[in-house]
């Protein structure tokens, strides 16, 4: 998976430069954890010295974590929160109701606990190829604040003159994550930071900070405190239902979707989800069948599917190679991206790849069917 780092110049701007992460699992050691809210914690975790090139990262990429629990492997991804620092790097996870691996998190993980972690992942991330002079929103909702933590860290940091306006939204004050390193963040760059707090549950002293975000909220918004034509570069981060509700609004005033980022920590079909863990299949005597070749660290395999069993790229893989790389298999992370070489393919879901990475062949193996003889795909490309 290629991505890009942003690296300073001797003027304070930001230029991008190559960055190649291999998709591979590293055990690394708790080194804190610490309490956020009620129901969520931050996790800082040791990166020693022969791992640093494996975890450098851009600000908004995320982590794939993996644990066994209660017998059974599980993987999450979660976003990195902080800017890079040599030697650690931080997630912050918030508990779900019913989630299995966020519940053990918050209350069984514990400083020198030793935890699978994926090298960083994800397009999240700007595609400015500077921040001189140049405004960035984002748009959250709860734990949708850990990837903008990092990129509002980056961008005011990175240019005296650039600006950054966030829009975070929670049920009540006791839910906001970051709240005391949010106000430290406008304490250091109290003109450039413009923050927003919105409290669906609680009434505030603005009409347009309580209540839930709506379309006609988001208008109000856009004509007041965000003012479009102001914006180099959108982010937006949290569930299906607001992230879709900002981009269609966006869009609707004529902002250009490339200028436009976004994240989603939920789908809204949960459990699309589930199911791809390389689970076995049977192929019966005369069984029309599909041919699956894959490349992965420049070695290649091929692996059969039949036709009835509508599996995906993924989980075929996951039969021959467990080293497959994925995390969500939900169609939102984008780890188990790979390109289509050859053959066709329909995605059930995709929340992940841009329509230029699709225009260029990009696949997610988790939600792809073959629909010919033969398909090949490529994840080292």
């Amino acid at each position: 998976m290629a991505s890009t780092r942003l690296e300073s110049t001797n003027q304070g701007a930001m230029t991008l430069a190559p960055l190649k992460h291999r998709a591979r699992f590293h055990t690394l050691t708790v080194a804190e954890v610490r309490p956020l809210t009620a129901d969520s914690v931050e996790v800082t975790f040791t990166v020693p010295p022969k791992l640093q090139g494996a975890f450098d990262y851009l600000p908004g990429q995320h982590l794939a974590l993996r644990a066994t629990i209660d017998g059974q492997e599980l993987r999450r991804s979660y976003s990195i929160c902080r800017p890079e620092t040599s030697g650690q790097i931080s997630v912050a996870i918030k508990r779900d109701l019913g989630g299995a691996f966020s519940t053990w998190a918050n209350s069984e993980l514990h400083v020198g606990d030793e935890l699978d972690v994926m090298s960083p992942q994800g397009s999240f991330t700007s595609t400015l190829q500077g921040l001189e002079h140049k405004h960035v929103v984002g748009v959250a909702a709860g734990s949708g604040i850990t990837p903008l933590m990092a990129l509002a860290h980056t961008v005011l940091a990175a240019s005296a003159t650039s600006s950054f306006t966030l829009v975070y939204t929670n049920r009540t004050a006791l839910d906001v994550m970051f709240l005391d390193e949010l106000a430290e963040l406008k304490d250091r760059y109290p003109a450039r930071l413009a923050l927003y707090h919105v409290l669906s549950r609680e009434q505030r002293s603005s009409s347009l900070l309580s209540g839930r975000i709506d379309e006609e909220k988001f208008r109000r918004m856009l004509d007041t405190i965000l003012r479009p034509a102001s914006v180099d570069e959108w982010f937006l981060c949290g569930p299906f239902e607001l992230v879709q509700l900002c981009r269609d609004t966006l869009e609707s005033t004529g902002v250009d979707r490339a200028r436009v980022r976004f994240e989603l920590f939920t789908t809204g079909v949960p459990s699309a989800a589930n199911g791809d863990r390389g689970r076995p299949v049977i192929i019966g005597t005369g069984d029309k069948t599909f041919q699956i070749e894959f490349t992965l660290d420049g070695q290649s395999n091929t692996v059969t599917t039949p036709v009835n069993a509508s599996e995906s790229i993924l989980n075929a893989a996951l039969r021959v190679r467990p080293d497959v790389p994925f995390a969500c298999a939900g169609g939102v992370c984008g780890t188990c991206r790979a390109k289509l070489v050859s053959g066709d393919v329909t995605m059930t879901e995709n929340y992940a790849l841009e329509p230029e990475e699709l225009a260029r062949g990009y696949v997610l193996t988790c939600q792809s069917h073959p629909t010919t003889d033969t398909v090949v795909v490529d994840y080292d490309v």
